[in-house]
């Protein structure tokens, strides 16, 4: 694996303490006994989820034409981008449903089941489409897997950094092998956040001028174009934290339970989980002042 990721403790013997609307890593345990009765289905979902993202990535990385532009038998680049999407969003959900046909899916690109199993699948088979159709590497698979509404495994693969970002709730984050912990917490104005814009101008706008706001009281603003890889880098301390309105179901669930796992807090609004209004994420010195201003400036509507 290339990349940068920011070893921590979250790994194998770290417990992990949860807070009312937080989850955050504290002290080490020793090595535990096996614990015959712990639910198996987690690290089942998760190792399916990170081989399908796995074939995805593939799939996408190598089905990239090298010049969208002159495509020869499409009428624009973008139609070349949303054959590929749907092209991997039909392998994720093909691979998935022939290992567990009873499962629910909801996908970006229309795979909408609700199934019998109480297991849901929430797949963005490619976050981050305009970094892809420029040929920038940061855009991303990203996979998570629901039990009766809580999101109990994700996967976000980033195939051309290298990395793959996977988490089990209550089990830590990690990029490949090495466990992830996010930055310890600077001042607010110490802070490098990122954030994403929505292409519908009047909205674009506000949160412009929001972001404008904003900047004299952070060290800096980032646009990385993928809100899975942003919220992986939450994780992996490289940055302190990100916002954005506007998200879906399937930009934020792998992403936000793996920076959840590596010690970052989410929300949205205060006492609110991220939503299509909001989504924060912050390493814990930096989310409550973060979301406190973000609140102040009206970051959450249009």
């Amino acid at each position: 694996m290339r990349g940068a990721c920011r070893e921590g403790g979250t790994g194998p013997g770290t417990r992990h303490s949860h807070a009312p609307g937080s989850h955050s890593v504290t002290d080490p345990l020793p090595d535990p006994l096996p614990a015959p009765l712990s639910d198996p289905l987690p690290d089942e979902l998760l190792s399916l989820a990170l081989e399908a993202a796995r074939r995805a990535g593939e799939l996408l990385r190598d089905g990239r034409p090298e010049d969208l532009a002159v495509a020869a038998t499409k009428s624009s680049p973008i139609d070349v981008v949303t054959e590929m999407d749907i092209a991997a969003e039909k392998l994720i959900t093909g691979f998935l449903a022939e290992a567990r046909p009873d499962d629910g899916f909801l996908g970006e690109e229309g795979a909408s089941t609700a199934g019998t199993s109480g297991v849901r699948w929430i797949v963005d088979p490619l976050d981050g489409t305009v970094n892809y159709l420029y040929g920038l590497p940061t855009w991303a698979v990203s996979i998570a897997a629901e039990r009766d509404g809580e999101t109990v495994a994700g996967v976000v693969e980033v195939p051309m950094r290298g990395e793959t970002y996977r988490a089990v709730r209550g089990g830590g984050a990690y990029c490949g092998d090495r466990p992830l912990r996010c930055r310890p917490a600077p001042p607010l104005e110490q802070a490098l956040v990122s954030t994403g814009f929505n292409y519908v101008e009047p909205v674009r706008r506000h949160q412009a001028e929001v972001a404008r706001l904003l900047i004299p009281r952070l060290r800096d603003i980032r646009r990385g174009g993928s809100a899975a890889v942003d919220l992986c880098d939450v994780a992996a301390g490289r940055l302190d934290g990100y916002y954005e309105r506007g998200l879906h179901p399937w930009d934020l669930a792998a992403g936000d339970l793996i920076a959840r796992e590596a010690g970052a807090l989410t929300g949205s609004r205060p006492g609110e989980p991220p939503s299509r209004d909001l989504a924060v994420a912050a390493s814990p010195g930096v989310f409550a002042p973060l979301q406190r201003l973000l609140d102040d400036l009206g970051a959450w509507h249009d």
